[in-house]
């Protein structure tokens, strides 16, 4: 949040404007909205297996989730899951579907943003040649193999629904 107005300098006092409290400058009446964060990741599966990867950095250091990241400005959501997935390990792959969007939520449960879920595949080799960024490892994980130590509920929930249809179950994805 600002302290200060960022056209007029003027100091920043919360109001309510457009039925919400907002940041608001005192002078100017300049309106700070908070753009929410917008992150993208990935059910990448091959051969019965899924993608996932150990966090090394917070939110849920050290636990597993799919892979991806926060979009940058500019980006469409299915190229910055294609970047992340090259940054994090390497891999090229096709994005698929979009299978779900899931609310992103801070460490008090306050909804931040929205987590964008799709499907994909490898776009050739499905062999993992580097595991960098923010994931500390990686692998390929059957349905009965799966970490119980999950990072979050959209990683819970897609795998869930993936492990019930890799098991031949009624599933969405």
């Amino acid at each position: 949040m600002f302290r200060f107005c960022p056209y007029c300098a003027g100091s920043i006092v919360e109001a309510v404007r457009f039925n919400a409290l907002r940041p608001v400058c005192s002078v100017c009446g300049f309106v700070q909205f908070y753009d929410p964060k917008v992150a993208v990741i990935a059910l990448v599966s091959d051969s019965g297996r899924v993608l996932l990867v150990q966090r090394a950095v917070d939110p849920a250091k050290g636990k597993w989730s799919l892979p991806g990241g926060y979009m940058d400005a500019g980006e469409m959501p299915q190229e910055a899951l294609q970047r992340e997935l090259r940054e994090e390990v390497g891999l090229a792959a096709d994005i698929t579907a979009l299978l779900a969007i899931y609310p992103m939520v801070n460490e008090e449960g306050a909804r931040i943003g929205i987590v964008l879920a799709y499907q994909a595949v490898p776009a050739g080799s499905a062999d993992i040649p580097f595991v960098a960024d923010d994931a500390q490892a990686a692998g390929w994980y059957g349905p009965e193999e799966i970490p119980a130590d999950l990072a979050f509920e959209s990683t819970r929930g897609l795998l869930q629904e993936w492990s019930k249809g890799a098991r031949g179950e009624e599933s969405r994805i």
